[in-house]
């Protein structure tokens, strides 16, 4: 197993079919707007990272200005939602009070217990292991990149859309989310974690992929993106539906109902957009009009 963390990153786990017609792998294109098929008013797709350095860490001016114009911003949650998030922390948890120790053999356990201690992970081990193993491993992210202070995009956007008095909704629940890791054997995602742990252990250079991915991003290389999570091979293409291409059709079918009369920024993980099933594809096979939209940082853009 290559780059665990990288499937959280840009929030996919295995993807396909991106060679196909009317697909974005070619195009470098992060932010994109959304016409046509009797809209009113344009809406913006942007895709996010959910952990980047700060140092690159910025808005372009183009998606400020989206922003400014919008009525409202959706991101996959609504992250700014305290009841939702203490909600959610109970779908966190495997079921059946199963934990980790129930899963691995004593040595895995071990094994699993003192890396999470010496990574000094941002919630005691005591209560990672009674989470779902998808959901403990995220924890390692920050330890894992090679930069001083981590942040989400998620969270920039949220402070510009506050600055500028929008509201933030979500397309889905943090417990929704949670949940879909049930449908992941127990067994498969904590035998995916002891083989990312041996992984490291053994010298392999973990950082090398997160850059690999960094650069992807900060290019806005959707097909880079791609190739990336294939090369993550964690063997888990039988959840696809369920975790990637589920999601993106009750995306769309959400969105068909939420952009007449209104201009939306929808902000998602990057991975979710390219693709036949991407949500830009989606978007398109409903009528709309997707259109790559200048992202850069320096210089304002008309959109």
């Amino acid at each position: 197993m290559k780059r665990f963390g990288i499937l959280f990153l840009i929030g996919v786990l295995s993807l396909d079919g991106f060679a196909q017609v009317n697909t974005t792998a070619d195009t470098k294109a992060l932010l994109w707007k959304i016409s046509g098929n009797g809209l009113e008013k344009p809406s913006y797709l942007f895709g996010t990272i959910h952990m980047i350095c700060e140092e690159d860490a910025a808005l372009s001016d183009s998606l400020k200005k989206a922003i400014s114009r919008c009525d409202n911003v959706y991101l996959e949650v609504q992250m700014d939602n305290l009841f939702e998030m203490i909600g959610a922390l109970s779908q966190m948890k495997m079921n059946g009070d199963t934990t980790l120790r129930d899963l691995l053999s004593p040595e895995d356990y071990e094994k699993v217990k003192k890396y999470f201690e010496e990574k000094n992970s941002m919630l005691p081990f005591s209560m990672l292991e009674t989470f779902k193993p998808m959901l403990a491993a995220s924890t390692l992210e920050e330890s894992s990149m090679d930069c001083g202070k981590p942040v989400a995009m998620e969270q920039l956007i949220m402070a510009e859309a506050k600055n500028k008095g929008k509201e933030i909704k979500g397309l889905e629940t943090m417990s929704y989310q949670a949940g879909l890791l049930d449908s992941i054997p127990y067994k498969l995602q904590a035998m995916q974690l002891v083989s990312y742990i041996d992984s490291v252990q053994k010298g392999v250079d973990e950082t090398k992929g997160f850059n690999e991915l960094m650069d992807a991003y900060k290019n806005e290389d959707l097909g880079k993106l791609e190739e990336l999570t294939k090369e993550s091979d964690i063997g888990m293409s039988h959840y696809t539906d369920i975790l990637l291409y589920n999601r993106n059709r009750n995306w769309v079918k959400k969105l068909k109902t939420l952009m007449p009369g209104k201009s939306l920024v929808i902000a998602v993980g990057a991975g979710h957009l390219p693709g036949d099933q991407g949500v830009i594809n989606l978007l398109r096979k409903e009528g709309y009009i997707l259109t790559p939209i200048p992202n850069k940082l320096a210089g304002l853009k008309v959109i």
